[in-house]
């Protein structure tokens, strides 16, 4: 009989010091984007649809990390990869299309920021950076190492994300002088990035044996588990392993974690081409209206 996960406790299913952060990151915003606006020399509004997309990407963020989801991840291996696809391939570019550019320009237009985040916003740089950190993330002996201390986790976990944001940024940027990708570039620039992720998943998905013995060791996995269960409530449990908690083989958990990443991976960058056409479309279409406008204009009067 399989054990439920309200034994771990309140704390550790719905991260309530997380939702306090969440609370006041999104209370924040509101208040910059709102009364404070005139604070940054801005008097426009912020649309609606922007608005959303920043409390679309909050609220994944919490999924992803706050939720049971969290929890579940340190059981079972398919859940921490989808954990992972939906922290950095889906939270980043909606963050990014839901601040603001004026607030953007008021974060990285500083004499320190700025050529820092230039440097690591480089298509190139950028790509190579967040998937060699991804990938070396899921290296067996650095995940085992990473998931079993709380600092270390936080560091590596903190340096994808912000891989992440910088490897969606080249695409989705509307700021004038950061745009270095347009058309085809985008689109070849979506293929590499798939490309250069798919040897990790690859090693994952084709493995025949247990990779990680955070999820196949007994004592590795307790280890691992101290990062979201409060210390007080794990040493009152009497926990073997996480077969307790799920009746699929390790292996076929395994397999099916980079089966699950390849997919949402497919599933978003299919998104974000799309969404790449559209605008491509949209300003095409803008400028043939403007040239149609020109040609046809009467001859001004002499």
């Amino acid at each position: 009989m399989l054990m439920s996960f309200d034994i771990f406790g309140f704390r550790a299913l719905w991260s309530p010091y997380f939702i306090v952060v969440i609370l006041l990151i999104t209370a924040l915003y509101f208040m910059i984007i709102g009364p404070w606006r005139t604070k940054f020399n801005e008097s426009s509004t912020v649309p609606l649809k922007q608005q959303l997309l920043f409390v679309l990407a909050i609220l994944f963020l919490y999924i992803s990390k706050g939720s049971p989801v969290d929890l579940l991840g340190h059981i079972m291996f398919s859940a921490h990869m989808t954990q992972m696809a939906v922290l950095y391939l889906v939270v980043p570019p909606l963050l990014i299309l839901g601040i603001p550019d004026w607030l953007w320009k008021s974060i990285l237009y500083r004499p320190i920021v700025k050529p820092v985040i230039k440097l690591f916003t480089n298509p190139i740089v950028a790509l190579i950076f967040f998937n060699g950190i991804f990938s070396l993330y899921h290296v067996p002996l650095v995940f085992d190492f990473v998931k079993t201390d709380p600092i270390y986790h936080s560091v590596m976990t903190t340096l994808i994300f912000f891989g992440a944001l910088c490897m969606w940024w080249p695409l989705l940027t509307t700021l004038p002088d950061w745009k270095s990708l347009s058309g085809i570039k985008k689109v070849g620039y979506i293929f590499a990035d798939g490309v250069l992720l798919t040897p990790a998943c690859a090693l994952i998905i084709f493995a025949s044996d247990p990779l990680y013995l955070t999820y196949s060791e007994p004592q590795a996995w307790l280890n691992a588990l101290q990062l979201c269960v409060p210390a007080d409530m794990l040493s009152g449990l009497n926990l073997t392993g996480p077969e307790m908690f799920n009746t699929l083989p390790i292996v076929e958990d395994q397999q099916l974690g980079g089966v699950l990443m390849k997919i949402i991976q497919e599933i978003v960058y299919g998104s974000i081409l799309a969404y790449i056409f559209f605008q491509w479309a949209r300003r095409e279409r803008e400028k043939d209206e403007i040239d149609l406008n020109k040609n046809f204009s009467p001859d001004p009067i002499k």
